[in-house]
C-alpha cells in the first residue's frame, strides 16, 4: 500500500494538469485560461467577498469546495456551458466522466481525506448548503468577470445572452446580487460599446420589456 505521502503527491502531479487544461474563456492578455487559473480567482472573490456577506460562512469549508469542485477536470477534462447549452445531452456524459473522477480521486487518498474530497464535491454539485450556494455563485460570477476582461471578439453570440443570465445564481444574498449587478453593467457596457443593443438581449432574456 502507499503511504500517505505518496498518495498525495500523485494527486498533486495529477492537479498540475489544471495549468493547461484550458477553459473557453480568454484572458485580457489575448490567450486562452487554464482551469488552474479560474480556480484561483473564485478563490480570492471568496476572500474578498466574506465579510459582505449577509451571513456567517465557514470560510475553510467554502474555499475546500472552491478549490476541489474543478479538480475532477484533471482527469475528466473541461466541457464548456456553451457546449451542453448547444447539446443538453452533453450533461449526462460530463456528470458520469466526473463522477468517475471524484471516485479515482477519494480512492487515490483512502488513507487521508478522501472521503472530505468526495463529499465536498457532491456539496458543490447539489447547492444544499451556504457554502455550497456562495460557491456556485462565484463559479458563474468569476466566469462573466473573465469574459469581461477579454477582447469581445473572444465572445460567441450566445454569450451576449448568457450575460445576463445569472439573477438566479445569486437571488439568495443581496450582497452576490450587488456583485452580479456590477459585473453585468460592465458586460452591458462592453456590448454597447461595440453597437450591440443590449436591450433587446435583456428584454429576451429577462423577459422584461
Amino acid at each position: 500500500m502507499e503511504s500517505p505521502i505518496t498518495s498525495i503527491l500523485k494527486v498533486l502531479t495529477l492537479a498540475e494538469r489544471l495549468k493547461f487544461e484550458l477553459r473557453h474563456s480568454f484572458t485580457s492578455s489575448g490567450r486562452q485560461e487554464s482551469v488552474a487559473e479560474h480556480s484561483w480567482r473564485m478563490s480570492l472573490m471568496a476572500v474578498l467577498i466574506e465579510p459582505l456577506l449577509t451571513r456567517p460562512v465557514d470560510t475553510a469549508r467554502l474555499l475546500k469546495m472552491i478549490i476541489i469542485h474543478d479538480l475532477v477536470e484533471a482527469e475528466a477534462k473541461d466541457l464548456a456551458a456553451l457546449d451542453v447549452l448547444r447539446n443538453p445531452g452533453l450533461k449526462a456524459e460530463k456528470m458520469e466522466r466526473e463522477a468517475r473522477a471524484i471516485e479515482n480521486l477519494r480512492a487515490t487518498l483512502t488513507q487521508t481525506n478522501g472521503d472530505e474530497i468526495r463529499n465536498l464535491f457532491y456539496e458543490f454539485e447539489h447547492k444544499q448548503t451556504y457554502e455550497a450556494l456562495v460557491a456556485n455563485a462565484l463559479d458563474k460570477l468569476e466566469v462573466q468577470l473573465q469574459h469581461n476582461h477579454a477582447d469581445l471578439s473572444t465572445w460567441e453570440p450566445l454569450e451576449y445572452d448568457m450575460s445576463f443570465m445569472m439573477d438566479k445564481h445569486v437571488a439568495f444574498d443581496p450582497t452576490l446580487t450587488a456583485l452580479k449587478d456590477e459585473i453585468e453593467s460592465q458586460a452591458e457596457e462592453k456590448m454597447k460599446q461595440q453597437g450591440i443593443d443590449t436591450q433587446s438581449i435583456k428584454a429576451r432574456v429577462k423577459g422584461t420589456t
